[in-house]
């Protein structure tokens, strides 16, 4: 059995832009997402970065199929999920899940959070009844939850509460993938760390592998094990966490990780800041997309795309300064303190 899980290549997501009521024509393309490609390992943590509009959610709409993608291939243990229909589909749908970034949001106010977890294993014929409410309780157990939360619903618990039993209804079915987008981005500093170590817990007792949808850099750092860097629906650099955040290749990378203020004033003012704004995505820039808030670019960023090679999409990689960051200590006191949390509660799990 092949140690890769998810392999996706070339996907791309482009939305019609149209004109006109009774006869009406395409005037143009948002691509949203535009030729990307990666992998995920079984039991491997891979995270997506990137700015607000960069094309992380829609992508993790399209490796679930819950969109139709425009072009490309996504594979699932060797199997191309964009050609599945019936049965098939229904099949792989138990064996990759999501958790919503609103935890309120996702869960239907009007079920208990005992027939929330239930539906999926109802839709799936997973059980019989006495063995589906037995589930129910394992899962709430699971998720640091009891079981009598079985019979309440959604408005009565916190958010941390909420994303817990979202966690719980995307596991009842078993799944190998979990998309995590965004998990932990509408909850509070203490609750995230626990959310984050509670996901890193079920990965290694469920062997899962995680697609991990994130832009907060202090969380990434943390569970990820490789990181996928987006720019305008493509992925300018993928590398493993470590060699990423100590030494980054890609200007746009080096950008994400400088914009993190440091509160050494010694430090300050070493690189500049990232400026402009994310171009339009139904009018993308020529040649390389980042050249024109890229500080080194060349004529030939401007007239020719660079391909993602290894690990890298850009053109002078090998020949950029070094980035001269010690980003294990570039931390926001913020960003430090849920450092800080995530350690201390992965101290104090049992086992």
């Amino acid at each position: 059995m092949s140690d890769t899980l998810l392999e996706v290549e070339n996907l791309a997501k482009h939305y019609p832009i149209r004109q006109g009521v009774i006869r009406a024509k395409q005037i143009g393309l948002v691509r949203a997402v535009d030729g990307v490609s990666f992998t995920v390992k079984r039991g491997e943590t891979l995270a997506l970065v990137g700015e607000s509009g960069c094309g992380k959610s829609t992508t993790a709409r399209l490796v679930l199929r819950l969109i139709e993608p425009s072009t490309g291939r996504v594979g699932f243990e060797g199997t191309d999920i964009t050609q599945l229909s019936g049965a098939a589909l229904k099949a792989f749908r138990r064996r990759a899940q999501i958790v919503f970034q609103d935890p309120y949001a996702s869960l239907n106010p009007r079920l208990t959070v005992g027939q929330t977890i239930v539906e999926p294993m109802e839709v799936h014929e997973i059980g019989d009844a006495a063995s589906r409410k037995a589930r129910v309780e394992e899962l709430l157990q699971l998720v640091g939850l009891a079981p009598y939360h079985a019979q309440r619903y959604a408005h009565e618990f916190s958010g941390g509460q909420r994303q817990r039993i979202g966690i719980a209804r995307a596991l009842s079915v078993g799944p190998d993938l979990v998309v995590c987008d965004e998990p932990v981005s509408a909850l509070d500093v203490s609750i995230q760390a626990q959310v984050v170590n509670l996901l890193r817990d079920l990965q290694q007792r469920l062997g899962l592998s995680y697609l991990f949808i994130a832009h907060d850099l202090a969380v990434v750092k943390h569970v990820a094990d490789r990181i996928a860097v987006m720019y305008l629906g493509r992925i300018v650099e993928i590398a493993e966490k470590r060699a990423l955040f100590e030494n980054p290749r890609h200007p746009y990378t080096r950008a994400l990780l400088a914009a993190i203020p440091h509160p050494d004033p010694s430090r300050r003012g070493r690189v500049q800041p990232l400026g402009g704004d994310l171009p339009s995505p139904l009018n993308p820039p020529s040649g390389c997309r980042f050249h024109t808030r890229c500080p080194y670019a060349q004529q030939i960023c401007k007239e020719k795309d660079p391909p993602l090679a290894d690990g890298v999409a850009c053109h002078f990689a090998g020949q950029l300064p070094p980035a001269g960051l010690d980003f294990s200590g570039g931390l926001t006191e913020k960003a430090a303190q849920r450092m800080a949390l995530y350690a201390a509660a992965a101290e104090t799990r049992p086992g």
